[in-house]
């Protein structure tokens, strides 16, 4: 990451936005680009890349992975990733019209760009009013969040490393905000 990081959504913040692209054109898509972010930890090239083959079944059911090819994902990171409840249900509400081809795709049917998505994260957020935010902010979230609940699931951040597609845990540690109260909880525990 260089300059700035992207902020971390709260949860309201993240409410706030999924509430704000529901107002607009296009609801379900744009709910389920915001979830991949925060709930998969996706970047926005990975997004755009998504196709239905990676996130269905056989049966054409929602599956219980999301299977990232190397080909999709940066530097060939491909992996497999739980999909969230919230996702998983948002990405149904989107297959029940296609499920074939890109996941998001434009108005006119087209597989959007990684760009566009950026743009369209960047018009959100300007709308939200929430500022320091970028399309990075759902994937900082997803991590960071990831990186605070490990211990809870029984992992470490290993798991986290791989979840974000990083080939070092140093770059995933880069990803991980602190968090001054859970530092002043931690001291008074010594």
């Amino acid at each position: 990451m260089r300059g700035q990081p992207a902020k971390i959504l709260l949860p309201a913040e993240l409410r706030l936005l999924l509430a704000f692209v529901a107002r607009g054109r296009r609801p379900m898509r744009n709910r389920a680009i915001v979830l991949l972010s925060s709930r998969a930890g996706l970047r926005a090239s990975e997004i755009a890349a998504l196709d239905w083959s990676m996130v269905v079944t056989a049966r054409r059911a929602i599956a219980d992975l999301l299977e990232l090819p190397g080909w999709a994902a940066k530097r060939g990171s491909g992996r497999r990733l739980p999909i969230h409840p919230e996702l998983r249900a948002a990405l149904a509400q989107l297959a029940a019209a296609k499920r074939m081809g890109p996941v998001i795709v434009s108005e006119r049917g087209n597989r959007m760009s990684a760009k566009v998505i950026v743009n369209l994260f960047a018009r959100w957020y300007r709308g939200c009013g929430l500022d320091g935010c970028s399309s990075h902010s759902g994937r900082r979230t997803f991590i960071t969040r990831a990186a605070r609940l490990v211990h809870k699931a029984g992992g470490s951040l290993r798991d986290v490393q791989q979840l974000a597609g990083h080939r070092s845990l140093r770059t995933t540690q880069g990803y991980i905000e602190g968090d001054a109260e859970a530092q002043r909880r931690l001291v008074r525990l010594l």
